[in-house]
């Protein structure tokens, strides 16, 4: 391969795996985000529907650290069609720094997809509302199967403001 031809295609690489790990223009993530606080069992509210998650149940998201400093991502999720229970291992880090609720997530090799807290529960963290690098990807996330009236509606009109296709919502059914 000549020399522009692989600087065409580093390029390339580079541009696709940003991209990857970007942001919706609306979207900001939390400051003064604890991972400490954030580890443990979530329980996916709201969705909007993509091809690994599609047409499952009782899905939930445990996050745990890992030895190399980054965070072990397991979700699960219940496929009624075949009767039986799918998981899936990915590992996350954070893309800039520590106490910003940005971070990037794989669960296939070298590919990551930004995972982008925009809203949190700061007094227990109870709840989070979290974007992927584009308006095709959202989650309502509670560390309990049910949230509160409340919560919806202001995931809603939050996830409104940003421009997601709400009407697209999938509440997921524990």
């Amino acid at each position: 391969m000549n020399s522009i031809l692989k600087k065409v295609y580093i390029v390339s690489v580079v541009l696709i795996v940003s991209a990857c790990t970007g942001m919706p223009d609306n979207v900001k993530p939390v400051k003064d985000f604890d991972l400490q606080r954030y580890l443990g069992k979530w329980y996916e509210i709201a969705r909007l529907d993509h091809s690994f998650e599609r047409g499952l149940s009782q899905v939930s998201a445990t996050y745990s650290l890992r030895d190399d400093g980054g965070v072990s991502v397991l979700n699960r999720g219940f496929n009624s069609e075949e009767q039986k229970w799918e998981e899936a291992q990915g590992k996350a880090y954070f893309v800039q720094n520590s106490n910003l609720g940005y971070l990037k997530v794989s669960f296939f090799g070298p590919f990551y997809g930004s995972y982008i807290i925009f809203e949190l529960e700061h007094e227990g963290y109870e709840y989070a509302f979290v974007s992927g690098p584009n308006l095709d990807y959202l989650w309502l996330l509670a560390r309990t199967p049910t949230v509160q009236p409340e919560v919806i509606k202001t995931f809603l009109q939050m996830a409104e403001a940003r421009d997601f296709d709400t009407k697209q919502l999938i509440f997921v059914k524990h």
